[in-house]
């Protein structure tokens, strides 16, 4: 029987992979469609994904295809500069295309030892107090002892389930291609900068090989949003709203996306989950759905394994749906006021212009940068120092870097001050003795997904919080009441 069949090979699939692989547990994804799609819907990594990626050591991977852009001017396209002295060693958005991001995932997924099947769609699930089964498409039927949807906004896995999906259908329609053009780039840039006044959801994008990446609002919402507009509909929409097709032509691929936002009712029905936009579905303004699915996946993941690999403690799984919701809701709430400060209507407009004086103010820009990049995410740990709930970012220790030491997914105490000990959780726990100049806490220990879950000097402290994220002690390596040595 295999531990997880993850459903849908997107970036939350294959970081879940990925994040399960880490701690041995057997791994299936299971992808419908027989090729690597070749859309490219997200155009990068915000600062908290960019720091996924260091603490699993792969992002050198990424920064080798990336560009670094400022992360100022996300929210709402209203332009801002970066305000200084952000809280992460990477203050910056990696600018990449989707494809890349897929391609990089399913590497390292595969690399750790991720079996990927692709062609396979599931159709029926069933399951049981110690199983799922799923069955697929051309009827075979696969046995794990948990199922994940990461399959996306129209996923199967969540209609199987009967779990709900409210929300607000899409209003509005937005074109989307690949394609060359002969316009110059003195008219390109002249009827962009004239249309962008009041229609943000309208530009050429210059990539490579002479290919540009075009948006342009559609006429209307498609009955049928899966079929991809033609061609001739997209030139006809350039030409009603700019004036102009910029004479497209050979175009790669083309597609639609509306603003549909919706949250599924519960992430969790028994032995199946949901990740990424198979739980949600929001407006792409900020540029945020694929960083928040994997970032899902990364909550996900070490609690998954944990429950496989028998040592979770009560109700460690169930925090995924009760850490993540509320930020998919957020997320969903931040999109849908970025799409109204991007309507063209009066009232909206003259919203917008009010936000752009308030985003003036350091801490009005500084919270939204947090928020859109997902930095300011804290989760909710109970009452304690400000920093408790809190991913930390990477710093800089006498004997290297943070995130260096939390490639392997175990969670980690950061001790300053040599007095502590992990024993019996050193099968979970790496214990690290060592000083940095910008932590002002005697020590740390975090999760496997960085956040901060206990801050304190105290022995008996340290073990009264250990239990409530790793479990009972190891029993062939009881606690001593004097201690252990650190590593």
């Amino acid at each position: 029987m295999i531990d997880v069949i993850v459903a849908g090979g997107g970036p939350t699939g294959m970081m879940l992979a990925g994040e399960l692989r880490l701690q041995g547990v057997r791994v299936v994804v299971l992808e419908k469609e027989r090729e690597p799609s070749p859309v490219v819907r997200s155009l990068g990594l915000h600062t908290r994904s960019v720091e996924v990626m260091d603490q699993r050591g792969v992002l050198e991977r990424f920064l080798a295809h990336g560009r670094q852009y400022p992360v100022g001017g996300f929210f709402a396209g209203i332009p801002k500069a970066s305000p200084d002295g952000l809280d992460t060693a990477h203050p910056y958005t990696l600018g990449l295309p989707q494809t890349i991001t897929d391609r990089l995932l399913t590497e390292w997924a595969v690399e750790l030892g991720t079996e990927v099947r692709r062609g396979c769609a599931v159709a029926g699930l069933v399951q049981d107090d110690e199983s799922v089964t799923a069955t697929l498409a051309d009827g075979t039927q696969l046995r794990a002892r948990y199922l994940v949807g990461c399959d996306g906004g129209r996923s199967t896995v969540r209609k199987l389930l009967g779990v709900g999906f409210p929300g607000e259908p899409s209003t509005v329609e937005t074109l989307l291609g690949e394609m060359q053009l002969t316009a110059s780039a003195e008219t390109l840039a002249e009827v962009m900068a004239e249309v962008r006044k009041t229609q943000l959801r309208f530009g050429a994008m210059p990539l490579k090989d002479g290919l540009y990446r075009v948006v342009v609002p559609a006429d209307g919402v498609a009955d049928e949003r899966a079929v991809p507009p033609t061609f001739e509909e997209f030139k006809r929409q350039l030409r009603a709203v700019g004036g102009t097709d910029f004479g497209v032509h050979s175009p790669r691929w083309l597609s639609r996306f509306g603003n549909a936002t919706r949250l599924a009712e519960r992430y969790r029905t028994g032995r199946v989950l949901l990740a990424g936009d198979a739980a949600h579905v929001h407006p792409p303004a900020g540029g945020q759905g694929l960083n928040l699915g994997v970032q899902d996946a990364f909550n996900l993941g070490w609690k998954l394994a944990a429950e496989i690999n028998g040592w979770a403690p009560d109700g460690l799984l169930d925090s995924y749906e009760s850490e993540r919701r509320p930020v998919a809701a957020d997320v969903l709430d931040n999109t849908r006021a970025q799409m109204e400060l991007m309507s063209t209507e009066p009232g909206p407009q003259a919203v917008r212009r009010l936000v752009a004086k308030l985003l003036d103010f350091d801490d009005v820009n500084r919270f939204l940068v947090e928020m859109v990049s997902a930095i300011g995410v804290r989760y909710d740990f109970g009452e304690g120092h400000e920093l408790l709930g809190r991913r930390l970012r990477d710093v800089q220790l006498k004997q290297g870097r943070l995130y260096a030491l939390m490639h392997q997914g175990r969670g980690l105490l950061l001790d300053q001050t040599g007095r502590l000990s992990i024993e019996g959780w050193a099968d979970r726990v790496d214990h690290v003795v060592d000083t940095s100049e910008e932590l002002d806490v005697p020590a740390v220990l975090l999760r496997p997904d960085g956040h901060i879950a206990w801050i304190g000097e105290g022995q008996d402290d340290l073990r009264n919080h250990l239990p409530n994220w790793f479990g009972a002690a190891t029993p062939d390596r009881a606690f001593s009441q004097n201690g252990g040595t650190a590593m």
